[in-house]
């Protein structure tokens, strides 16, 4: 089976790491935090305020807040807009990312 890049013939630069809660996770250049989490295998990154539910990408297109992560200490970025970069500290975020 083809993988995407092969499918889109597709030929980013090296891979380089980010880390999500302290977990290396591989990224790409050109990727958005989304993306690099998706190909990780990771499809919840946040909890909602009320009940503590799962939540990750759900419109895709930074419209619906779904998808909302901390990233290198700035809650509230929209994970399917935000291109990640090496060394991004990534965290999952639980209600509004506020502490307190």
């Amino acid at each position: 089976m083809n993988s995407p890049l092969d499918l889109a013939d597709a030929h980013p630069g090296a891979a380089f790491t980010v880390t999500l809660d302290g977990r290396a996770i591989e990224a790409l250049p050109g990727q958005t935090v989304a993306a690099a989490l998706w190909t990780a295998g990771v499809t919840s990154w946040r909890t909602t305020r009320g009940e503590g539910r799962p939540r990750g990408v759900f419109c895709g297109i930074g419209v619906c807040y779904d998808c909302l992560v901390t990233v290198n200490d700035r809650p509230n970025q929209r994970a399917c807009l935000v291109p990640v970069h090496p060394g991004d500290a990534i965290r999952t975020q639980e209600g509004t990312g506020h502490d307190g």
